[in-house]
């Protein structure tokens, strides 16, 4: 083969798409309502090898706040009787229904299992679990969609939610994920579920679920308490924590993942594989690096493995597909990353403080976008 030949060869291979061949499904963590018009949806399934998408609050009000795509359908609900929160399902129904129409071919040919567009309860209903389960079947409802995924946060409120909402054969993905016994919890209840929808005669082979563990805001977190320990750590303790920058994320999800492969190598678990159930598989979310010291594609190329998701932000989805190099890195150095997490506690850091607050702050994050979401609805439905 000559040099011009393998150019071009190099040139045809698509990083992204190529993450296929390694087990992992690439969604998009965005939505606008540009990607249905303009076809570049369509672009993106075809070309990139896109498997779904994710939404929420925050991605919704940025869409809002920064186009006029929205002014048709806002201005058609202004004479009408309806609060903000209502008009904004309307149009947010009318994106996902779209994006899951376009995904609908992936969505047949995975057998269900891909092809999702998620939308998220109100952040408001994080802390409850009625409100949240009662939400989810509205929305599930509304979108009429077999490819839709209903957003519930992975808070202890939305533990319950989520294991009623599975046994009622919706389809859930479960945010807002950073504590390792959290994940697993959400996998134990999510077993239970599925139990509960096969005793009373439901088919589990229907259902699809992700867990999502969001990663980049992990390092993030750490960083700053890391900051703040250096100034008075030291000599080892500096060499410890400088030591954990920057790892803290991978290692808490490559972990994860770990728990992963038990919960759904049980044989509690295989009676219900055997009816066809699915397992829920570990979506990677906040997988843009924050840090420019890190590489721009760190939070992609070190999670590769079998039976995930990673929902990528448009800027991180160009930069893996100029640059990525997919592998299976996933079940790679567990050892090491073993040996991140133990360093935590003997550095005075508390993975589960941190968590916690993440968690937290990821609710009140939420929450805010959602306020500023609703100001621009009325702002603009005028």
């Amino acid at each position: 083969m000559n040099p011009v030949e393998t150019l071009e060869t190099a040139k045809a291979t698509n990083p992204l798409k190529d993450l296929l061949k390694f087990g992992q499904s690439v969604w998009l963590d965005y939505i606008r309502r540009d990607l249905m018009t303009t076809g570049e949806l369509k672009r993106l399934i075809e070309e990139d090898g896109l498997r779904g998408m994710t939404s929420n609050p925050a991605i919704f009000e940025k869409a809002i706040n920064e186009s006029k795509l929205y002014d048709d359908i806002l201005h058609s609900l202004a004479g009408k009787n309806l609060t903000p929160t209502q008009k904004f399902e309307a149009l947010a129904i009318r994106d996902i229904q779209d994006a899951a129409d376009a995904l609908r071919a992936v969505f047949d040919a995975s057998q269900g299992q891909d092809g999702f567009v998620s939308l998220e309860v109100s952040p408001y209903l994080a802390r409850d679990t009625k409100g949240t389960i009662e939400e989810a079947r509205r929305l599930h409802k509304a979108v009429a969609r077999p490819n839709v995924m209903i957003k519930v946060p992975g808070t202890v409120e939305g533990l319950p939610a989520f294991q009623q909402l599975t046994s009622e054969g919706i389809n859930i993905n479960v945010t807002l994920l950073f504590s390792q016994q959290m994940y697993e919890q959400i996998a134990e209840a999510y077993v239970a579920g599925l139990e509960q929808l096969a005793a009373h005669g439901g088919d589990v082979s229907k259902i699809a679920s992700v867990a999502s563990f969001f990663i980049s805001r992990i390092d993030s977190a750490i960083e700053k308490v890391v900051e703040a320990k250096l100034k008075t750590a030291n000599a080892a303790d500096q060499s410890a924590l400088k030591g954990v920058q920057g790892k803290v994320a991978i290692a808490n999800g490559k972990l994860a993942f770990q728990s992963y492969l038990r919960i759904f190598g049980t044989d509690r678990w295989k009676k219900l594989a055997a009816k066809g159930a699915h397992a829920q598989r570990v979506l990677w979310a906040s997988t843009s690096t924050k840090n420019p010291a890190y590489s721009d594609v760190m939070y992609v190329e070190e999670l590769i493995g079998p039976d995930t998701v990673n929902t990528i932000p448009p800027a991180t989805l160009d930069a893996y597909r100029d640059h990525g190099h997919p592998r299976t890195t996933l079940t790679e150095n567990i050892p090491a990353a073993k040996k991140v997490m133990d360093t935590l506690p003997k550095v005075g850091i508390s993975m589960k403080e941190v968590t916690d607050k993440l968690t937290d702050d990821g609710v009140k994050l939420f929450s805010e976008a959602f306020d500023k979401l609703l100001q621009a609805i009325e702002k603009n439905a005028k």
